[in-house]
């Protein structure tokens, strides 16, 4: 019986282990092998510990990457702003309907993900619903255009990730005991000041999760850049995407590919300690 104990939370694990082992670090292991390889499709990839590849793959493309991760600051931000008084909203005046708004909030995402971005572009032609009345009465000048534009892309962005902001954010808020909020008041806290050293403290978990979840794939997404930003906006999705499937340079690839895994981790590492939990915890402690 107490041998069963013992091995309950290993068996526990196992499937999520195994999940990962398969699915992420024996993928993980492949790619930085290849990204150090040469060849081509022809002759075959063979391993040489070619580091250039990186260096090389950094030269041709830095300034794709500065507008990747740039992109996906801006819609992380954007995602932020649009999500936490939305989530708020639901939390503390929701009321028994709150699962009915969430509901409503996340529908839209039942549709595919490219529909959505497809829909996006439709919007915002030229002569579609919202700018073609504008330009034929003359309140937008006729030259002017959203699409083919980073603010298309960093807005397709925003919509098609906003759940994954809205979640954690309203997950934390939702956790909130309301009589730290009541305590606050009886203190003679205003709103505003019952807001920012009990809600928002507290809630610092959820923004933290939400950002992860959203700046991470959103710097790395190619089918917004692809259909609403054009040639001159594209992200370094779209370049991973091209080097594997048209110009067939897997090693360029893979080292593209692991230079933007490295970069998201170094940001969200500093975001954790700039405004992570710690000093949610520290909070509490005291």
């Amino acid at each position: 019986m107490a041998g069963r104990r013992r091995i309950a939370p290993y068996l526990m694990i196992l499937p999520g282990g195994l999940w990962l082992t398969v699915f992420f670090a024996a993928p993980l292991v492949l790619m930085v092998s290849l990204s150090l390889q040469t060849g081509n499709l022809v002759d075959g990839f063979r391993q040489t510990f070619h580091w250039q590849n990186y260096t090389e793959g950094l030269g041709a493309y830095g300034d794709t990457f500065a507008r990747s991760l740039w992109y996906g600051l801006l819609a992380t931000v954007a995602c932020m702003a649009l999500s936490y008084p939305a989530a708020y909203w639901i939390a503390f005046r929701g009321g028994h309907r709150k699962s009915a708004y969430l509901f409503l909030l996340l529908l839209p995402y039942f549709v595919s993900f490219v529909l959505r971005t497809v829909s996006w572009k439709l919007v915002l032609t030229d002569n579609g619903p919202v700018l073609g009345p504008l330009r034929d009465h003359g309140i937008l000048p006729q030259g002017f255009h959203v699409l083919d534009t980073g603010f298309a892309v960093v807005s397709g962005l925003t919509y098609n990730y906003l759940p994954f902001m809205v979640l954690p954010i309203y997950v934390a808020l939702e956790r909130i005991d309301p009589r730290l909020v009541e305590a606050a008041g009886d203190l003679y806290a205003s709103r505003a000041q019952a807001f920012g050293r009990v809600i928002l403290p507290l809630s610092l978990p959820g923004v933290l999760a939400g950002v992860v979840m959203t700046f991470a794939p959103v710097s790395a997404d190619y089918v917004n850049a692809e259909v609403l930003g054009g040639p001159r906006n594209t992200m370094i999705g779209n370049v991973i995407q091209s080097e594997y499937f048209d110009n067939s340079d897997y090693p360029v690839a893979s080292a593209l590919s692991f230079l933007l895994m490295a970069f998201l981790l170094l940001g969200v590492f500093a975001y954790a300690r700039a405004l992570g939990t710690r000093g949610v915890l520290g909070a509490e402690g005291r």
